[in-house]
């Protein structure tokens, strides 16, 4: 048996993700597969486009075999945590083999080559990221530009381009990847899948697969109908069924007016407390919340070189989640503590027959039933996924009460 795994976000699946699920499959000659997914709130600081169970059912019928939950804790945070979060609750099944990742490179040398580095911190590579830090830049600015001279230093005859390699999403989140499995000692073998199409995060459609980004954006300014020729027949079944259901789709401006509400209101120690958050930060946060009317305008005159996008907007989804820094250190300790079911086909759930024989983690595939492992790291971890997705459906600003929809939800079984 072998089990090839992704860490995921769907958001929506598209032929991207088609694409690497077969490309994954054909190079490890899997016979499984399991997607670690976010669920309510995603990595770039955003809520998810639409709720976690469609997002697994449509997984499910494109061909994944069983969808877990990343816990909202890992969700919504760094490349180096978001990575760690998929990569060590992966770990935990003992059924793993292989972890599959796209990457604009789509070579795993020269990401295990800087993996090293950054794992290893040479001394001359910290203080050359100290001196980039210093000049304000951004902290990934500041590590590309350092592991560059320290690699031509050090190899002078390699010819890739490592500061290139080392500003592309996925080739980002790759090295969080290999990282995470060297910090844990896994047996899990990474194998890297060459991204096709549009950039992670690319705006326009290219004549490959269009993006996550691209698809969300022509919903969003058109109809759904729109992107109908850009994604999977059962993706697109999905989101009408869901918009059927519950007229919107999510956006990070669906909240502007409780963004408002926390940032004039709170005290400034809730804010000072975020994690990922430096001293000042708070100030800017809390004037520009003052000065602006809407989360877009708030988060555009927060951002400079030093303070990406996606960073300031993890920091308004910790803040609207009440996910501090220290709450955050606990519950990392703790980590992981249960094994959350979203979707499965007939093949995962023989997975899940084999995930229980080979892990001492919970199973849990009724939310209510977490009770009866009377197992407080779970539920500290657990409440934080029900809280997520409690304000997620607050943003579908719906006529209807849609609360405690972890408890009304099963997973989809096909």
């Amino acid at each position: 048996m072998t089990v090839v795994g992704f860490i995921t976000e769907y958001n929506p699946f598209h032929y991207g993700h088609k694409y690497h699920l077969e490309q994954s499959i054909k190079k490890t000659d899997a016979d499984y597969s399991i997607a670690i997914m976010s669920g309510s709130f995603l990595q770039r600081g955003e809520p998810s486009f639409i709720d976690k169970w469609t997002k697994a059912k449509m997984a499910i019928d494109n061909g994944i075999d069983l969808v877990l939950e990343l816990p909202f804790i890992f969700s919504s945070q760094s490349a180096e945590l978001f990575a760690y979060g998929g990569v060590k609750l992966m770990d935990s099944l003992n059924i793993v083999d292989y972890l599959a990742f796209g990457s604009e490179l789509g070579d795993l040398e020269p990401l295990a080559q800087i993996t090293s580095v950054l794992s290893d911190e040479p001394e001359y590579y910290k203080e050359k990221l100290k001196y980039y830090l210093s000049r304000g830049l951004s902290y990934s600015i500041s590590r590309s530009n350092a592991l560059e001279e320290y690699i031509n230093i050090t190899s002078p005859d390699n010819y890739h381009n490592y500061k290139e390699i080392i500003r592309k999403s996925n080739n980002i989140l790759g090295i969080e990847y290999l990282k995470a499995l060297n910090k844990i000692n896994s047996k899990i073998v990474p194998i890297a899948i060459k991204r096709s199409g549009s950039n992670y995060n690319d705006l326009h459609l290219s004549d490959g697969f269009a993006s996550a980004t691209a698809i969300r954006n022509l919903v969003k300014n058109s109809t759904l109908s729109s992107i109908k020729n850009l994604v999977p027949i059962e993706t697109y079944f999905c989101l009408q069924e869901y918009i059927e259901k519950y007229n919107h789709f999510n956006y990070l401006e669906n909240y502007d007016q409780i963004f408002l509400y926390l940032i004039r209101t709170l005290d400034k120690s809730k804010v000072q407390n975020l994690l990922d958050i430096e001293p000042g930060l708070e100030n800017r946060m809390i004037e520009q919340g003052y000065k602006n009317n809407n989360i877009k305008e708030i988060i555009d005159n927060i951002v400079t070189k030093r303070y990406p996008r996606t960073r300031i907007q993890r920091l308004f989804v910790h803040l609207l989640n009440q996910l501090d820094g220290n709450t955050f250190k606990d519950l990392y300790d703790l980590y992981p503590s249960y094994i959350r079911v979203l979707g499965a086909n007939k093949k995962g759930l023989f997975l899940l027959s084999e995930i229980k024989k080979n892990s001492s983690l919970p199973i849990i595939t009724k939310f209510a039933d977490y009770k009866h492992f009377n197992n407080q790291s779970l539920e500290k971890i657990l409440m934080f996924d029900k809280k997520a997705t409690d304000i997620f459906f607050i943003g579908l600003n719906s006529s209807r009460p849609l609360s405690n929809m972890d408890y009304y939800n099963s997973p989809y079984i096909k």
